[in-house]
């Protein structure tokens, strides 16, 4: 059975808060130190850090809310996280949306029930529901993924990428093109690549591109672009995210025509089976890992009093692969 403060205070032959204080960095005496120390030994006793930092003024859990505990793009993100906050002794506590923004929103208000120093929220929307939350919890925010002037955030340059990933395609010769977004609800993947990419367009002239929307998963791109290539057989279909792409792939060979020689696919993300699978797939990869360390790095700025930028912007690379076919 596990020990208890209890437990280790009687057995060491001192009073609870004693033993409170000294997990706490509190002031002990040499002797009483050994004395708990060994006792903490022999039992094998594991500090309940939760339950300690509730008690404290200032805990040391940092409230991670995701989206989706299925995404590439967030688990990465999430390990970056942690990584670095391991480095500050502190700990992440994880709540999942499952995509739905009420269920966000009470998980804001959870976490701050639960006396986290802060919150990291990985975001695909903000709502004015957000920004009360935000005020009311009265502890640091910080969003990933998104932008909004109320609150502290750090971005991906998914206009920057997405106009680049327009300047790629186009120098490759292709000028019939099927741009594959999702909803404009989400403005990082929805509104800023499709707008970076309607700049190149723009620039470039003499395009005929058509945009359609889609879900994020892989079937829900199959379908939508199965049903785009009965009625419009494009060169080349640029897509809004890595899955998408993996669906529209899918479809392409369903239809019994081979990438890149028939179509060409590009995506954005940058996750690791782009490597792998063949054709290997063009995309514009963003460091998600790198950017949950430098969330959390921020985060603990904040938590501390000190200051930081209002917006910070991660890296991305454009990684030409097998995908994309030279006209």
């Amino acid at each position: 059975m596990a020990k208890t403060i209890s437990d280790i205070a009687q057995i060491t032959g001192v009073a609870k808060s004693t033993v409170s204080r000294y997990l706490n960095g509190g002031s002990v005496s040499e002797a009483t130190k050994r004395k708990i120390e060994s006792v903490i030994k022999e039992t094998g006793y594991v500090p309940n850090t939760f339950a300690q930092s509730l008690k404290a003024k200032k805990t040391n859990i940092i409230g991670t809310i995701v989206p989706r505990l299925d995404s590439y793009a967030a688990s990465q993100t999430l390990i970056g996280i942690d990584e670095k906050l391991r480095e500050y002794q502190c700990q992440m506590l994880i709540s999942n949306s499952s995509q739905d923004l009420e269920r966000e929103i009470e998980n804001i208000y959870s976490l701050a029930r639960q006396k986290v120093a802060g919150i990291i929220l990985l975001a695909t929307q903000i709502t004015p529901a957000h920004l009360e939350a935000f005020d009311k919890v009265d502890i640091p925010v910080l969003l990933v993924g998104q932008q909004h002037d109320g609150t502290y955030s750090l971005i991906h340059d998914d206009y920057g990428a997405a106009y680049n990933m327009g300047k790629y395609v186009l120098s490759m010769g292709h000028r019939k093109i099927v741009f594959l977004g999702v909803t404009e609800q989400d403005i990082a993947v929805g509104v800023k690549r499709k707008a970076g990419f309607q700049q190149a367009v723009q620039e470039a002239g003499n395009c005929e591109v058509k945009y359609y929307e889609t879900g994020f998963a892989i079937n829900a791109a199959l379908e939508t672009a199965c049903r785009i290539m009965d009625e419009y057989r494009p060169s080349i279909f640029v897509c809004a995210t890595d899955n998408i792409a993996l669906g529209v792939l899918k479809a392409v060979y369903m239809k019994g025509l081979h990438v890149p020689t028939d179509l060409s696919i590009t995506g954005f993300g940058g996750y690791e089976v782009t490597e792998i699978m063949h054709p290997s797939l063009t995309t514009a990869k963003f460091y998600y890992k790198e950017a949950g360390q430098l969330a959390a790095q921020s985060m603990m700025k904040l938590v501390n009093g000190e200051s930081i930028g209002k917006i910070m912007v991660s890296q991305y690379k454009i990684i030409e692969r097998e995908s994309v076919d030279k006209l």
